[in-house]
């Protein structure tokens, strides 16, 4: 599989945000949804295309990434291929369990402390204010790198490309990846209130389907990989 076609996964499994869509769910029902979303989509942009560009330019500038590119590849693939799939076959057999039932129990824990209701995160009670500029800056803020967008990262640092077509290649990363909030923000403009109970229903669908659909999604993706990384020891 090439590194564009990982690239193009990994910006789809980086786009699955539960927290994005939670924000995106928040802000159409407050006033001024648009502002609310626009404002958020830049401080989202600003600090996903910022922090790639600069991410993949230091890759490209380091003297030991350009030796021991040819070297570590493969090795990088298999690595990251296995914990993918590792991750799939934990949450398969559902071996995080105990995690879960930890973390529930310490909600409801912080649920009992509150006087029987559930306090809601810093980034949700801000973006409740309805301020534009609050939601930039809870937009920049959530939109640091994961493990999802490093990895991409990694692989176009290795498609060793000029300059220009990789910059443009970070930036449509950083595009799909804000999917969740850039088609409801369009569809507002089109349709407001068949785009709010489009947003609802993703939401339930994923409550319902997610885990299943985040199974199969990074068992593939790390197969995938993991194919690679053999196929380039060979």
């Amino acid at each position: 599989m090439s590194d564009a076609v990982q690239i193009f996964l990994l910006s789809l499994l980086a786009m699955f945000n539960p927290t994005l869509l939670a924000a995106v769910t928040l802000m159409l029902l407050l006033p001024n949804p648009k502002r609310l979303m626009l404002g958020y989509l830049l401080g989202a942009y600003t600090a996903s295309i910022s922090v790639g560009l600069a991410i993949v330019f230091a890759l490209q500038d380091s003297s030991f990434a350009s030796t021991s590119k040819r070297t570590l590849s493969p090795l990088e693939d298999l690595v990251v291929g296995a914990l993918l799939l590792l991750v799939a076959i934990v949450l398969a057999t559902d071996r995080d369990q105990p995690l879960r039932q930890r973390r529930e129990r310490r909600r409801e824990k912080k649920k009992e402390s509150s006087g029987g209701e559930e306090k809601e995160a810093l980034p949700m009670r801000l973006l409740g204010r309805g301020s534009p500029r609050i939601s930039f800056v809870v937009g920049l803020l959530l939109s640091f790198p994961g493990v999802s967008y490093l990895t991409g990262l990694t692989h176009i640092h290795k498609l060793d490309l000029a300059a220009f077509p990789t910059a443009l290649i970070v930036i449509a990363f950083c595009l799909v990846q804000q999917l969740l909030l850039e088609v409801p923000l369009a569809g507002y403009f089109v349709a407001p209130e068949r785009t709010e109970e489009a947003v609802t229903s993703f939401r339930a669908w994923l409550a319902r389907n997610g885990r299943q659909a985040g199974i199969i999604v990074t068992a593939v993706l790390g197969a995938l990989i993991l194919i690679r990384g053999i196929a380039g020891l060979v």
